[in-house]
């Protein structure tokens, strides 16, 4: 698991407006809570904390005006149209302390042939870990796996120390069969024989 050291300032000014003077300054507002204790409300180096968001469930050391805090990131809103955060969440943490996290599903191989798809019913597995040993990912095989196959969280191999937050018959992965599509051909005639008039066939009216 990947740890990495933010510096971090107490945050004294609140509302839109100050919020607004710390992102001008390239820092984003954010809030640590957690053990019962009173949130902290905190301003961070913005680059510094996109870069480290770059690793899921990354642990984090943050040294907030001198004193050491370990945390893990739990909610982060981005700009929706240039993406540069404007708030986040941290969970405070201890070494040895339990926590509840999803991490990241990956996959490798190829399907059985037949053009069938994969389909991702969690992109994510909610799984129990150790607070500075989070996994930062799961890799699943998918070789040769055919149309109908579902892989679920409980065929994922998990690290020690680490057990499922779902139950093990949980759908995680499912194959899915290509949808047939229809000839060329046919989809013509039944174009023409659409286009046709409706009195095609019947006999024409008699003049005068």
């Amino acid at each position: 698991m990947a740890e990495v050291k933010l510096t971090a300032e107490s945050r004294t000014e609140f509302g839109k407006g100050a919020a607004r003077r710390i992102r001008r300054e390239s820092k984003v507002p954010g809030v640590i809570y957690g053990h019962g204790a009173e949130p902290k409300h905190i301003v961070v180096e913005g680059h510094a904390l996109m870069m480290a968001l770059k690793t899921p469930n990354v642990l984090l050391r943050l040294d907030i005006d001198g004193k050491g805090e370990l945390a893990i990131p739990k909610e982060v809103q981005r700009d929706p149209l240039k993406g540069f955060l404007i708030h986040a969440d941290f969970l405070a943490v201890k070494r040895g302390e339990k926590v509840t996290v999803e991490v990241p599903v990956h996959t490798e191989g190829a399907l059985a042939p037949g053009g069938n798809l994969l389909e991702y019913i969690l992109n994510a597995l909610p799984v129990e870990a150790e607070a500075t040993h989070i996994p930062e990912g799961f890799t699943v095989s998918v070789e040769g796996l055919e149309a109908g196959h579902t892989v679920r969280a409980g065929d994922i191999g998990l690290p020690r120390g680490v057990s499922l937050a779902v139950e093990d018959d949980a759908a995680v992965l499912q194959v899915v069969a290509a949808q047939a599509e229809e000839p060329v051909e046919e989809a013509e005639e039944e174009e023409e024989a659409a286009e046709a008039p409706a009195e095609e066939g019947e006999a024409p009216a008699s003049e005068g």
